[in-house]
């Protein structure tokens, strides 16, 4: 079967039915879709011989229908993560009693969620549908009026293909038969209470299936206006990995994208969050804020705050926590970023440069850098067990001090020959003492040693290349503003936290605290580090972790390695 890139999933099981068929309709959608997965809801839309071309109408907001959206993102995330799963709320709005109800497929202007065909950021290129046949005879039938329909209410592709999903579904049909064919929404389902102007907060670093049921349970509830707080500052600094948080423009941007498709005829308004309230604590026109069972306390805060402005509290609507299938040990049981972010360690965050055709494929060369303290040597040495060449440029540095080196000659031309101990060798600890606090002169000194370094770090690569091994490491705490990147095919950091690495710093090296935060406000933070870095490790926990972070980066090198070079063999 052929793959798409985008498709949309037209779903017409009626609504107290459809979490029995979630999973394997997803997991089924994810056999035709690669990329994006829209999903349409019309519970009880009959695409049959003999009931004419069908029109999308409203369907009203429903508990079962929050409840529906809740197990469709979780089943998302367990049975096609890969998928980026979007639910679209365009044709959910209360109507009024003499409004036409799903069933009927009435027509009417007042009931006519489109009136244009409503643009989405990814234009689907197939539909899917679980609309069970009675009559295999009548699946050309069915496609057509289902390629209609989709065209009726979304701009599609030219020659939007379509598949129907019943032959994977033929096992559920007999309880779906036994439910019911019919939706009766007054008397099956509770009506939810909606509200002109919703808010909720969060970071919402690479969205996934929590953040989407947030998001989509908030749509339903507004009827006007969206209020989003996203996170940026002061309130990532105690983030897990919060150098790998997307930037805030991004977070935006996503987010922003996402809730056109979702729902278009909300107003949204993106804010920055510096602070726990924002402005929920002091917008007069808000009724509603969204929560988790996580995060009620803080909703609950919010409330606080605003009885004290002299505003009325909001109503706290809390949604369910989604569970993660896939967490490990030290991972949170629900779905998280945080998550997310520890499972990108070791992997390949950004494809090497391709300007690097100077650089000979054997052996293939890591650059290890980070901050003191990040246990970047500890990683060296690992990757060293597993078969590479470590190349120590802080030994290399002391090599360079020595007698007869270029280096030595011109450091004390440049500082004095005051710095000679009796045996010829340079005082390094009074050389610092000259270059500490001064930019200019420790700059001077880094002109000299720098370049020097660079040569027996290319001489040991060279030396490497001979004796036929396939991959170098160079350990080196300066690689990046060394300017080093060139002479390495990927940039591999290690990263910490702040007051972990002071940590560290105190207890190995015997310096205080002041020292130690001195020592790495002296070095590129973090999150400049990993701006240029291609992988990312982190040894916060402990060491069988970091040792798997490590292995997974490794066996993933030799993938990319491998691939590199059968890409580079002339054609046979």
């Amino acid at each position: 079967m052929s793959m798409f890139s985008t498709g949309i999933l037209v779903l017409t099981s009626p609504l107290h039915t459809l979490p029995l068929r979630i999973a394997p309709v997803l997991s089924s959608a994810a056999q035709v879709v690669e990329r994006t997965l829209y999903v349409h809801l019309h519970p009880g839309l009959n695409l049959g011989v003999g009931g004419g071309q069908p029109r999308p109408v409203f369907i009203p907001p429903v508990v079962d229908l929050s409840s529906l959206i809740t197990g469709l993102y979780s089943n998302a995330a367990n049975v096609c993560g890969h998928l980026d799963v979007r639910v679209l709320l365009t044709n959910v709005r209360a109507q009024p009693n003499n409004a036409s109800s799903p069933e009927t497929g009435g027509t009417g202007v007042a009931c006519n969620p489109f009136p244009s065909p409503q643009p989405l950021s990814h234009s689907p290129e197939v539909v899917l549908t679980d609309f069970a046949l009675q009559d295999p005879g009548q699946s050309p039938l069915v496609a057509q009026c289902l390629q209609r329909y989709t065209g009726y209410c979304y701009v599609c592709t030219p020659g939007l293909a379509s598949v129907l999903l019943h032959p994977q579904l033929q096992k559920l049909e007999e309880e779906v038969e036994k439910e019911g064919q019919k939706d009766d929404w007054d008397s099956r389902s509770e009506r939810m209470e909606t509200y002109s102007e919703v808010v909720v907060g969060g970071t919402f670093d690479r969205l996934h299936g929590a953040h989407k049921t947030l998001l989509n349970i908030s749509c339903l509830l507004a009827n006007k206006r969206f209020l989003i707080g996203v996170c940026d500052q002061e309130l990532l600094k105690k983030k897990v990995l919060k150098e790998l948080i997307e930037p805030y423009a991004l977070r935006v941007q996503r987010l922003h994208e996402f809730l056109q498709d979702v729902k278009p005829s909300l107003q949204y308004e993106i804010v920055p969050l510096s602070d726990p309230f924002g402005p929920s604590v002091i917008d007069a026109q808000l009724q509603c804020i969204v929560v988790s069972e996580e995060t009620r306390r803080g909703g609950e805060a919010v409330n606080k705050k605003r009885l004290e402005n002299g505003l009325p509290g909001l109503v706290l609507h809390e949604i369910q926590l989604l569970k993660d299938a896939h967490h490990t040990e030290m991972e949170e049981e629900k779905i998280s970023s945080s998550s997310l972010r520890s499972r990108l360690l070791g992997t390949l965050l950004t494809d090497p440069e391709q300007n690097k055709s100077h650089l000979p494929l054997v052996p293939y060369v890591i650059g290890l850098t980070g901050s003191s303290g990040s246990g970047k040597s500890s990683i060296a040495q690992q990757l060293e067990a597993m078969g590479a060449v470590r190349i120590d440029s802080d030994q290399l540095g002391h090599e360079t001090y020595q007698p007869g080196e270029v280096a030595y000659n011109r450091v004390l031309e440049e500082f004095g020959s005051d710095l000679i101990n009796e045996d010829k060798t340079i005082n390094r600890r009074a050389l610092g003492r000259k270059v500490f606090g001064n930019k200019e002169r420790l700059k001077a000194l880094t002109d000299i040693v720098w370049p020097e370094i660079a040569v027996l770090v290319k001489e040991r690569i060279q030396q490497a290349r001979e004796e036929g091994k396939q991959v170098c490491v160079v350990d080196a705490a300066v690689l990046l503003e060394a300017g080093w990147t060139d002479i390495v095919h990927e940039v591999w950091v290690a990263v910490i936290p702040e007051e972990e690495a002071v940590s560290r710093i105190t207890a190995r090296d015997g310096v205080s605290q002041e020292d130690a935060v001195r020592r790495l406000q002296s070095q590129w933070p973090n999150t400049q580090q990993v701006e240029q870095a291609n992988v990312v490790l982190c040894t916060l926990w402990e060491p069988e972790i970091t040792q798997k972070q490590v292995r997974k980066a490794w066996d993933l090198l030799q993938k990319r390695i491998q691939q590199s070079r059968e890409g580079a063999k002339p054609p046979s």
